[in-house]
């Protein structure tokens, strides 16, 4: 039986506390591990992990620390989204102010008041006028077919709401609509 993952396009200190307490408020489980600024292990070893993992869905982070290029992140995204093992319910994918990328389109974003929005947000949570999320660890993901992609500020940060210690509410609604949706198909 496949693994159902969660991908989170983010890593850093801030992100991986508000992924981690967003994980528990789902009822999912976070690879923590795979945080880090960049991400600090490969896809082999994230994938290792989800495997290990008491239950799904689990959520793991990728980060390429503001690199336009292919970095770290990117290439465990692309090795866990390609894994036979794996079915990848979802990528929430992360804004960032990275110049220089392509960006991803999203299917929807939350915004930084929790609304669902149509277009991308920018890093702080504010829609655009387009469906393209520009961010430094989401190029990749063009790549790929994704059942769902959706959009989001600076996790753990997002105009200060989006704090684990106020109980990461965009993240987790974020986490929650990928899982509703899945359920539904």
């Amino acid at each position: 039986m496949k693994r159902k993952i969660i991908l989170v396009t983010d890593g850093d200190d801030i992100a991986k506390k508000a992924v981690e307490k967003a994980a528990i408020n789902i009822g999912g489980r976070c690879i923590s591990k795979s945080a880090g600024n960049p991400t600090p292990i490969s896809g082999e070893e994230i994938a290792k992990l989800i495997d290990k993992a008491l239950y799904d869905p689990v959520v793991v982070m990728a980060d390429d620390i503001g690199n336009p290029r292919q970095g770290k992140g990117e290439e465990a995204l692309a090795y866990l989204l390609t894994n036979p093992d794996i079915e990848v319910l979802g990528v929430i994918a992360v804004a960032s102010n990275t110049e220089g990328v392509k960006g991803i389109e999203v299917d929807f974003s939350i915004d930084h008041t929790g609304r669902i929005v149509e277009n991308a947000v920018n890093k702080n949570g504010y829609e655009t006028d387009t469906k393209i999320l520009y961010g430094d660890t989401v190029d990749i993901l063009n790549n790929f077919s994704i059942p769902l992609i959706v959009g989001i500020g600076d996790i753990g940060k997002i105009c200060g709401v989006d704090r684990y210690t106020k109980g990461a509410p965009l993240i987790t609604k974020a986490l929650k609509e990928i899982v509703n949706r899945s359920k539904a198909n």
